[in-house]
């Protein structure tokens, strides 16, 4: 972190890397979460958001206060409507019902504006990804908006390739395994690619929702796993990025979730249920003497209301 920032801006990135202390069994590799609740919306999607911004900015395809259009399901939003709620460009955001409300609220009150798409049942569809991503082409079409477009922004890349420079250097290049779960595939591959290059032997594992496996070979489906799985293999993927993809489910990605919050303090959104559960099966196949990091995707904090139902019903 800047020592002196000028900006909410400067303090995104050079997040601290934790060893898990409780929910690791004996006998296992010892794991590390990379603390992205540290960024200013408590996301990793602050870094690439900023850098979705930053390039098109310097390259003039984004103007000075030209306006800019996104899908999301939330975190990017929230990303987004920060950067450019200080970069003062007008924000449209596309994104539906299936997301948690406190994402919504939040992108709103960092003055957003925002087009909900309905879904089915309050869940995560490869249809609902596809209508949402259909409407901010429409908008940004018909606006002249500069389009982010995450699923397929390149730009976004180099935001990762230096956080897995700040994961190689906190772990003084001692890392056996990387996990990360898939949404647009940007994190994954940026800083898994980035890894390899330091150490070709360090083993990656992809994770996906068990109800919607598509990565792996299953069909689409429905799920509640907010940010990852959407429903179909997206266009930053590439087969070869990991030696193996977890299939991990809602329920399970919940449970850890709520046992991170109560035996390690860990209050986390269920991505980083998800990643840790699979860090912990990646574990206990390299053994005591590995070391694996995975990601704290985001704070429970943008879940809290969702969370308080589950425990209240």
């Amino acid at each position: 972190m800047n020592a002196s920032p000028t900006s909410i801006l400067d303090t995104i990135g050079n997040t601290p890397l934790l060893p898990l202390q409780h929910v690791v069994p004996a006998n296992s590799a010892r794991i590390f979460v990379k603390l992205e609740t540290q960024n200013p919306t408590g996301s990793m999607k602050d870094r690439m958001a900023l850098a979705m911004i930053e390039a098109p900015e310097s390259d003039g395809r984004l103007p000075p206060g030209g306006a800019v259009v996104e899908y999301t399901g939330g975190s990017t939003g929230v990303s987004l409507a920060l950067i450019c709620a200080v970069k003062k460009h007008p924000l449209h955001i596309v994104t539906s019902d299936a997301f948690s409300k406190e994402k919504l609220d939040h992108m709103r009150l960092l003055g957003a504006r925002l087009t909900l798409i309905p879904s089915e049942n309050g869940k995560q569809t490869e249809r609902l990804t596809k209508d949402m991503i259909r409407e901010a082409h429409r908008i940004a079409e018909q606006t002249g908006a500069y389009l982010t477009a995450q699923m397929e922004n390149t730009d976004q890349l180099h935001a990762y390739t230096l956080m897995a420079d700040e994961i190689w250097a906190q772990t003084g290049g001692r890392i056996d395994g990387f996990v990360q779960s898939v949404g647009t595939a940007a994190s994954l591959r940026g800083i898994a690619e980035t890894l390899r290059q330091r150490d070709a032997d360090i083993r990656v594992v992809a994770v996906e929702p068990a109800e919607s496996a598509v990565l792996s070979g299953g069909p689409s489906g429905a799920h509640k796993i907010d940010g990852i799985g959407a429903g179909y293999v997206v266009p930053l993927w590439r087969d070869g990025i990991a030696h193996h993809i977890e299939r991990v489910s809602t329920d399970e990605a919940k449970a850890m979730a709520f046992r991170l919050a109560a035996e390690e303090g860990l209050f986390c959104g269920t991505s980083t249920g998800a990643n840790v559960t699979a860090a912990l099966r990646l574990a206990e196949q390299l053994g005591p003497d590995a070391t694996v990091v995975t990601i704290m995707c985001d704070t429970g904090m943008k879940y809290l209301k969702t969370f308080a139902e589950h425990l209240t019903s």
